[in-house]
């Protein structure tokens, strides 16, 4: 599980470095340099449940949101027959700079209960 951590640990950071540019930065950079901040303290074993907990819960309501919202992923799926996400982003768009920021929290989703499933039955905390 170090190796897990670290190698997200520098990955939740350089997203985080590349949402300079993004629309919302104040927004996305927080959020990886928290996931970040949680898989680096994991990787010197020191597993914080609440912290894990809390991402996840912000994860998951925040993902709901994109997923619904007018311009979300279900429009992106459904109006706009799953337009590639890899072409530049365009304010007349907005679909798919959602449809990427869900998939980013879904990683982070993901990787946050691999640790919570893992570390918390390995270090028994509550």
């Amino acid at each position: 599980m170090k190796a897990f951590n670290i190698l997200f640990g520098l990955i939740f950071f350089l997203f985080g470095i590349l949402q300079y540019n993004d629309p919302d930065p104040y927004l996305w950079i927080p959020i990886y340099a928290f996931a970040s901040i949680i898989c680096i303290f994991n990787s010197r074993e020191k597993f914080n449940l609440t912290s894990h907990l809390l991402l996840i819960g912000f994860c998951i309501i925040y993902a709901i949101i994109l997923l619904i919202a007018k311009d979300g992923v279900i429009s992106w799926a459904n109006d706009h027959d799953k337009e590639s996400l890899v072409q530049s982003m365009k304010a007349s768009k907005p679909w798919i700079e959602q449809t990427r920021e869900f998939g980013g929290l879904i990683i982070i989703l993901l990787v946050s209960i691999v640790n919570v499933v893992v570390l918390h039955k390995k270090t028994g905390t509550k």
